[in-house]
Formats: structure tokens, C-alpha cells, sequence
């Protein structure tokens, strides 16, 4: 039991808990990941549980992946603990229960793309892609709240019956086809353990212990997951942290994680408060910040970290004055071990053209993935095809990959001819289609037949290999390389190489469809490649860096405000939490930039500092001036002051009178009046 000798306190306290089940509120940086590998090794050493029975659910691959190779590294027979994303898991139930569901045993999974393909061979009128997209993303968030066709849709979309019509239209179409999209692989377990009580009773006395981590990002279908497979017999952990839940927008709800003791009665709460990565400094800012908000359970973090230097907060002019701070900053070149973040993904191009200027050396975290790339979603169409021939969207695309010459009109009499799979309906379809169509098509269906054949004697790598000659994808990127100098035959032969891990047969091909489409992105944010890390504060999550930047904190960038105004005060709550969430990737420096102007659409707009740098208590950072480095007041151009006898203003300028900070303030009187900011006795309201 050495491994529990590395724990504090409270780690200890939650890795031994039993019984009841357990909320570990894990602040940042206070070692969580620690906590519930240790966890699961001290079940399977000390307590005896069959590794079998323990499954614990994260959200990304990178975090079932590092958690799975902790655990081997602690306990005997861990390899058998079911270590899975969410989704993996919901679609590794509905794979188990496929004769229940009507769902053939190789159903394909659907993509954003995919999604949008089918709306738009489903719905009659014309809509732009922008429309589609928006429509795709309203039915995802309705399966997010478990939400069917028939259940009461307002809160989804204003007109909810004409909604409620396409979603059912598009529901059925995919059962036709025999696919789910990501909605469903948490949906439709929900579903069928509600509704199967053998199923639900069999998987819960499977699993005699379930751990969720990052408990703060699941969405109403994950926790209804969670509800249907608790037994009050078995044991229940989930790990989070309310004050680092940022992910509204992809479904998430706080409320979860704060009203899970509420949900779940008898919870026992322990909170891991101590913080092992930032120094002290950079800690309390980013506390004090978050401290405002009023929707948490609340956590006192602390750390016996060194102080450490205070973090910076600087005012430039513009995007290319706060290009030009991250480079000067960057002139002892520790590239490796420094993040830029901002808060949307426009704000890179500023600093993008200045470093390709200057030769700094850079990557960007969270651009295009490997597997959304052109050239690799085509042969996924193929591929899925092979496997579920009903697939249509799959079928669609691959048919014409490249062109045979196949119309509209002619796939749309294959899709009207007899037969249960699309095999079946080409080759009724045959005899009704024109010479250049019949044969294009004969051709496909031969590139089909042969892969098929290939898979029961060949490796999975030789298949798709040979695959990608005989469609003609090679050919075709081939020359597409020579004429726009890409690297898309490249890709191709990456993507064969990636299949080498797997199992041959149709088994072995769903099994890599299933991880390829669940799959996150290739980007190793941690590679030490010599390279300054470009990111925007979402994808920052899990993150850790010695030197961080955060950039664009000013009211309507960071928080961000789309329309105006928010809805509510939750909007500034998450937005709270994700400026939280950007300082603490912070290990030993913390820089804090604004501009007094931002070039929007073609023109410079005046900006104001964000509220957030507002809540900062001056003496947990550091003001410096943009042109000379001087030391600041703390005063900003846009921020409100009080005067005790002139009353409340905003300051309108600032500048340097050789070493003097100079204010210029207008009062909400309309008098204006100039002060040397030391003795001024202005304070900020």
C-alpha cells in the first residue's frame, strides 16, 4: 500500500471511502486523476473487487487513456477494469443489445456531417448549410436532455411542432438506416435501461463500483445514465470541480454536480482543496475571481507552493501591440514550456502573423482533426459502408468518391428500387440506369464486393490499403497533391498505418470504425517540440503550462457577449469560471493582457477591461505599462473610479509625464479633471 504514502490527507480520506455514495470536489490542480487511479488500484489490492465489476467513465480518450496506464501501473489485473469515455461506453451497451434495439450488430455511427447530410435529403425546402448545421445542433441538444421526438420540445426550439416533425422524420431515417449519431450512444442506453429491467439489473450488478470523472462537464442524458445503472448496491464516486464546469455549450449543466448530494441522498462530500501546481500568487488571483460567483459548493484552495512572482496585467493598444508583448515576452525563448490563450479563435491571426514574422516558432491546439480531414472522411465512407450496408449517407458519398458519373436522378431510382440493404437495391437498380451510370455503379459495387472478400484472409492495414488503390481515392489526391501542393495521399497512408493495432475481419473493422469516430484530437499539447502552444481557453482544460498568457480580457471578448446583454447572470458565472480555468493552467507565471482598442469588421473599436481584471484586489498583481514597462497605478482607460470630492467617473485616458502615470477622469458630473495618478486619491469602485 505505498502508493496511499503519496496522498494528503484528504486524498486519503477519498481514495478509502466506501458505502454511500461520494462527491470528491477537486479543485484545480489538486490531484485528482491521483485520487481515483489509486482508488481503483486499492479496491482491487486491498478490498478484493473483481476488476470486472469496476467501470469508470471520463470524457476524452487522452483521459481514459492516462488513467488506464496509471492503474495498470498500481494493481495486478487491471487491464480488466472497463476504463471508457462516456461515449464509448454507451455505444459499447447498445453493440451488446443490438437484438433489442433493432440495430444491426455493426451499426454506424454518425458525425456532425453525417448529420447534416441526412437532414438534407430528409427536408423538402431549401436550407443553407448554416441552417442545417443549426437544426443538426438543436436535435443533438435535445438527446443531450434525453429528450425524444415525443417528448415536449420548447425549451429546444420556438417552433417546437415544426421541430418536433423533422426530428421524428430524422430519427426514423436513421433506424432505417440502421445508425445512431453521438446523441444516441447516451440516449439510447438511458432508453433501454428504463425500459428492459433484465437489461438494467444485469448491468448493475456488472458494475459493483462506478467512478465519473469531470463529473462538472456531463449533460441530463449522462446523468440519467448514471441514475438508471445505480442500484443503491452498488458504489457510486463521481470527481469534479463546479468552478471549472465551462462546457454549456456542448450541454454540460452545472447543476449536476451541485445538486448531486440532493439527487442522491446520504452523499458523503470531501473536498481536495490543497493545489500542487500553481504558486501561491497565481492561486489567490484566480480565487478571488471565482470567489464571486454565487452558484458553487465552494472550496478554499490553497497551496505550500512557493509565492512566486505576481501575475502581470498590462494594457496595450491594440491586437498587434499585445502580438508584440507576447514576443517580447518570449525573447528567452521557453517556447515548450509557454501557452497564448484567448477566448475565441479569430484572436490568433494577430499573433500568428507577427511570430511567422519574427520566426517564433508556434502550434495551434484545437484546429482541423486528422480524421475530419477531406481525403479521410472518404474513405470512412467506404469503410462504413462495408460494414453496415444501410448506411446511406456513407453510401452517398462513397458512390461518387470519385466521380463514376452516378446523378442525382439515378441515385434516387437506387434508393426507390426494392431491397432491404442498398447492395440490394443497385443491383435492382441496374438495368434502369444509363450505360455511364450503370457501369460506374458495377464498378463500385466490385470495389465493395472485393474488400468484403479481402477482410476474412487479409490484416485490416492490406485491406484498406488495397482499398484505397481500387476506389481510385489515391489516384484522384494524388493529383489533387500535384495541383494544390497538399499532402493528402500522405494522410491516406497515415490513416493505413493507424489500422495496424487492429484485428482483421468485419469485427476488427467496426471495432476501429467505433474508436476512430469516438476518437478526440491527435494534438499532444504537451509535446516538447520547441514550440510556443497557441489555444483558445476551452481546450485548455487538463492542461498545465509554466508560463501562461491570457489575452482579449475585455468586457464583450472575455466575458463574451454576443448580443448585446446575457439572458442571466449564468452566462457570467460560466464565463467567470472559465477565466479560472485559464489562470490556473498557470504553473509559475501568469500574464494578464487587455487592449484600449480592438480592430472589429475593418475598424478600431474602444474597448473596456474585462470585469473580471475589476475583481482582482490590487495587491495580488503586478500593472505594467505597454510602451516603457514602467509601474502602473492599476488605472485603465474605461474603468470607474471615485473621487471623495468629486464623486464618482471613468477614467477617459492615461499616459507617462517623464516617470509621472497621468490620469485624465470624466465625472458623471461631465467635469473632466487631470490628476497625477500617486496623488490623485482615486480609488476604483
Amino acid at each position: 500500500m505505498q502508493y496511499l504514502d503519496m496522498l494528503n490527507e484528504k486524498q486519503r480520506q477519498a481514495v478509502l471511502h466506501l458505502g454511500h455514495p461520494l462527491l470528491i470536489l477537486a479543485g484545480a490542480g489538486s490531484g485528482k486523476t491521483r485520487v481515483i487511479t489509486t482508488k481503483i488500484a486499492w479496491l482491487i489490492n486491498e478490498m478484493n473487487y473483481n476488476p470486472r465489476s469496476i467501470l469508470a467513465v471520463t470524457f476524452t480518450n487522452k483521459a481514459a487513456d492516462e488513467m488506464r496506464n496509471r492503474v495498470l501501473s498500481l494493481a495486478e489485473g487491471a487491464e480488466n477494469v472497463m476504463i471508457r469515455t462516456f461515449h464509448s461506453f454507451g455505444a459499447w451497451l447498445l453493440r451488446r443489445n443490438t437484438h433489442i434495439l433493432n440495430l444491426p450488430s455493426h451499426f454506424s455511427i454518425y458525425d456532425v456531417d453525417d448529420m447534416v447530410a441526412m437532414l438534407k435529403s430528409i427536408i423538402q425546402e431549401k436550407m443553407s448549410l448554416q441552417e442545417l448545421r443549426w437544426l443538426s445542433s438543436r436535435i443533438s441538444r435535445a438527446k443531450d436532455k434525453c429528450l425524444t421526438p415525443d417528448d415536449n420540445l420548447s425549451d429546444i426550439c420556438d417552433d417546437e411542432e415544426e421541430f418536433a416533425k423533422t426530428y421524428k422524420a430524422y430519427q426514423a431515417r436513421l433506424e432505417i438506416n440502421g445508425c445512431v449519431d453521438f446523441g444516441d450512444l447516451i440516449m439510447r442506453p438511458v432508453l433501454l435501461l428504463k425500459h428492459n429491467p433484465q437489461v438494467k439489473k444485469r448491468i448493475q450488478d456488472r458494475f459493483q463500483v462506478i467512478l465519473v470523472d469531470e463529473f462538472q462537464d456531463s449533460n441530463t442524458a449522462q446523468f440519467e445514465l448514471l441514475k438508471e445503472m445505480y442500484s443503491g448496491s452498488n458504489y457510486l464516486c463521481v470527481v469534479g470541480d463546479e468552478d471549472q464546469s465551462i462546457y454549456s455549450f456542448r450541454g454540460a449543466e452545472v447543476e449536476n454536480i451541485v445538486e448531486f448530494p440532493k439527487v442522491f441522498p446520504g452523499t458523503e462530500v470531501i473536498m481536495l482543496e490543497q493545489n500542487y501546481r500553481s504558486t501561491g500568487s497565481i492561486l489567490d488571483l484566480a480565487v478571488k475571481v471565482v470567489n464571486n460567483n454565487e452558484y458553487r459548493l465552494g472550496k478554499n484552495l490553497w497551496t505550500e507552493n512557493p509565492q512566486g512572482d505576481l501575475p502581470v496585467i498590462t494594457q496595450l493598444s491594440n491586437q498587434d501591440e499585445e502580438a508584440l508583448f507576447c514576443a517580447h515576452i518570449l525573447k528567452d525563448r521557453k517556447y515548450d514550456g509557454t501557452a497564448i490563450l484567448y477566448r475565441n479563435n479569430y484572436q490568433s491571426r494577430a499573433i500568428e502573423t507577427l511570430f511567422i514574422k519574427l520566426g517564433i516558432p508556434y502550434r495551434i491546439v484545437g484546429t482541423l482533426r486528422f480524421y475530419e480531414r477531406e481525403e479521410i472522411k472518404d474513405i470512412l465512407a467506404y469503410l462504413k459502408f462495408i460494414v453496415n450496408t444501410k448506411d446511406e449517407i456513407s453510401f452517398k458519398r462513397a458512390l461518387n468518391k470519385p466521380s463514376r458519373s452516378i446523378g442525382a436522378k439515378s441515385i434516387e431510382k437506387i434508393l426507390e428500387s426494392p431491397g432491404d440493404t442498398l447492395l440490394e437495391k443497385s443491383m435492382e437498380a441496374r438495368s434502369h440506369l444509363s450505360k455511364k451510370a450503370r457501369e460506374g455503379l458495377q464498378y463500385f459495387l466490385s470495389v465493395i464486393e472485393e474488400t468484403y472478400t479481402m477482410l476474412e484472409s487479409h490484416s485490416l492495414s492490406e485491406v484498406i490499403h488495397s482499398l484505397i488503390i481500387r476506389s481510385g481515392l489515391y489516384d484522384y489526391y494524388k493529383e489533387t497533391d500535384k495541383k494544390n501542393s497538399t499532402t493528402k495521399v500522405q494522410n491516406l497512408e497515415e490513416f493505413v498505418n493507424a489500422t495496424n493495432q487492429y484485428p482483421g475481419g468485419t469485427d476488427g473493422l467496426s471495432f476501429f470504425l467505433e474508436a476512430t469516430l469516438l476518437s478526440g484530437s491527435a494534438e499532444n499539447p504537451y509535446a516538447a517540440d520547441g514550440k510556443v502552444t497557441l489555444i483558445t481557453v476551452h481546450n485548455t482544460k487538463g492542461l498545465e503550462f509554466d508560463r501562461v498568457i491570457l489575452t482579449g480580457l475585455e468586457d464583450g471578448l472575455f466575458p463574451y457577449i454576443s448580443n448585446s446583454e446575457y439572458r442571466d447572470d449564468d452566462d457570467f458565472e460560466e464565463e467567470r469560471r472559465l477565466f479560472y480555468v485559464g489562470a490556473t493552467r498557470a504553473k509559475n507565471e501568469l500574464y494578464l493582457t487587455y487592449c484600449s482598442q480592438r480592430l472589429v469588421f475593418g475598424k478600431y473599436n474602444r474597448q473596456s477591461p474585462s470585469r473580471f481584471l475589476l475583481e482582482i484586489p490590487g495587491h495580488c498583481v503586478r500593472m505594467i505599462d505597454d510602451e516603457d514597462g514602467k509601474k502602473s497605478s492599476g488605472f485603465s482607460r474605461g474603468m470607474r473610479v471615485m473621487h471623495p470630492e468629486y464623486g464618482a467617473g471613468i477614467i477617459d485616458k492615461k499616459w507617462y509625464n517623464d516617470d509621472d502615470e497621468m490620469v485624465l477622469v470624466k465625472f458623471d458630473t461631465g467635469r473632466y479633471l487631470q490628476f497625477i495618478s500617486v496623488y490623485s486619491k482615486l480609488e476604483r469602485c
